[in-house]
């Protein structure tokens, strides 16, 4: 049989006679794996010949929602310092910021656009690096739409970082007690119920069963606005804390005793996750037990859940948070239980989560995504007021050494009479006639003593006025031909692509130019 992709390398000896070696070599040639090497030992004339197969290859695993995700890998410490601006504060998206034990910040790897989290551990976190390794190896093959997946570590000196898949849309704790413009509704929660059930029946169906610390923060939602089990929680207790941060109130009973978690453990968290999707609020599982033992449930509901929900999916869900709030632990249901209770209690299934969540998403969210100057955002809101007056503000200082070193034998009344159009030009312009703005940049183009890239974007901008959409397409990549790395030139290419509803295009274009923009002001 074939050989599986790793996603280190591994050397792994397999006996072959000689009459196979150059079938091996065609075999693994043909299959076009990126990085291999084959070392052959022993006699080759003989059947006791063996070789060495070499694997180093990028594995990338396919989701079921068809997302594509990376396989594990060491990273090493410059890249993950590269990627979050030298773990600058400005990147932390964990609570409590730099006072935290452990510090979780966005990034971006060099040459790629996907975002990451990066866990940064304190020093006596994990003092043994082959069990931090392993521990983050073995998480690093799981591979779930319900979790956000570890892609890979580093483990440099005494410092010990995960890299994680980065969730946009913030955590439960946000959206169920914090929340600012919009509740949660009750089908979103039903769902978040369902989705966290099965990425515990994953992680138990891959050997994962134990869970650190389940809670609201360790709930993210993603692009999609759909929420993710935080793989954080899955690496086995370190020193870094005790396996329940949490107020002791919400602390699995059994774990107050032993000090150990358990599957059953992990369903007791589920219980009191539940309680919260049911009030809003967290609310100590003692305190929940004793208004339902005293029948006063509904006293428990979210009040802005009012006429949201029947009366009989609430009983059902108190009933199941009940059930896993059992203080014998052997009487919790399983992992597996919980999703087929909960999947009956869907609603609203064809609704994507971005719209039940009220969070942004295709075109806006991507706009979002991409921190834009004032520039990049007037082209991307096609605000062309806007744009006059930042082309104007900025007037010629982007063509300086391009356009206006002219020898003394240019000097010529031709030259003359084409700066004599471009300052009419500008002088229109700035009038906001921009008709005669563009016959005058007409002029002053067709010339062809001189070249600049702002007379192309400013013309450019006088046909997106006329409606001109594919004029100035051509003037604003005109521009770029003559100043490649000029990130106006992209975004006034985005603005012609939106003109023309090719947004996708637009967006693309409007990456280039902000990160074209980007590395300029890296550079000054």
């Amino acid at each position: 049989g074939l050989l599986p992709p790793v996603s280190n390398p591994t050397t792994t000896p397999y006996p072959i006679s000689v009459r196979l070696r150059h079938s091996v070599l065609q075999i693994f040639s043909f299959l076009s794996f990126p990085r291999f090497s084959i070392t052959f030992s022993g006699n080759c004339g003989t059947p006791s010949c063996s070789i060495s197969l070499i694997f180093a290859t990028d594995s990338v695993f396919s989701l079921e929602n068809g997302e594509a995700v990376p396989g594990f890998k060491e990273y090493s410490l410059e890249q993950l310092r590269a990627a979050t601006s030298g773990f600058s504060p400005d990147n932390i998206v964990s609570e409590h910021g730099e006072k935290a034990p452990n510090v979780v910040y966005k990034g971006k790897l060099r040459g790629e656009d996907r975002w990451i989290a990066v866990k940064r551990f304190n020093k006596s976190a994990w003092p043994d690096s082959r069990q931090f390794l392993e521990e983050a190896k073995a998480v690093g093959q799981l591979r779930s739409e319900r979790l956000a997946n570890l892609l890979g570590c580093c483990c440099a000196g005494d410092d010990r970082l995960l890299v994680a898949e980065f969730m946009p849309h913030e955590t439960l704790s946000k959206h169920l007690f914090h929340w600012e413009n919009q509740h949660m509704k009750w089908p979103m929660r039903l769902r978040v119920a369902l989705y966290l059930a099965q990425a515990l029946e994953y992680c138990s169906a891959k050997g994962r069963a134990l869970y650190h610390d389940l809670n609201a923060y360790r709930v993210l939602f993603d692009q999609d606005g759909n929420p993710r089990l935080s793989c954080f929680g899955l690496m086995k207790n370190s020193r870094d804390g005790k396996s329940y941060s949490t107020n002791l109130a919400f602390t699995p009973p059994e774990y107050l005793r032993t000090g150990r978690v358990t599957p059953e453990s992990v369903v007791y968290s589920f219980g009191t996750l539940l309680l919260d999707l049911l009030s809003g609020k967290h609310i100590p599982p003692s305190h929940a037990l004793d208004l339902i033992r005293g029948k006063n449930h509904m006293m428990l509901m979210d009040s802005c859940l009012e006429g949201d929900f029947s009366n009989d999916d609430g009983t059902e869900l108190v009933r199941l948070a009940t059930r896993c709030l059992q203080f014998e632990a052997r009487e919790r249901p399983t992992a597996k239980s919980l999703v087929a209770a909960l999947a009956p209690l869907q609603k609203q299934t064809e609704v994507p989560s971005y719209t039940l969540m009220g969070i942004p998403h295709g075109t806006e969210a991507a706009q979002e995504a991409i921190s834009l100057s004032p520039l990049g955002e007037a082209c991307s809101r096609l605000d062309l007021t806007a744009i006059h007056e930042i082309l104007e503000k900025v007037g010629y200082k982007d063509d300086e050494g391009i356009a206006n070193e002219l020898s003394f034998q240019m000097w010529t009344d031709q030259i003359q009479e084409t700066l004599n159009c471009k300052k009419r030009g500008d002088a229109a312009f700035r009038a906001k006639d921009f008709s005669t703005a563009m016959d005058c940049y007409t002029q002053f183009i067709d010339g062809g003593t001189m070249v600049s890239p702002t007379v192309y974007a400013r013309r450019c901008l006088c046909y997106l006025v006329g409606e001109m959409q594919q004029e100035a397409l051509g003037d604003a990549m005109q521009a770029q031909s003559v100043s490649p790395e000029w990130s106006t030139a992209f975004y006034l290419q985005a603005a012609a692509l939106f003109s023309l509803g090719m947004d996708s295009d637009a967006q693309e274009t409007l990456k280039d130019g902000a990160s074209l923009e980007a590395k300029t002001h890296s550079r000054k």
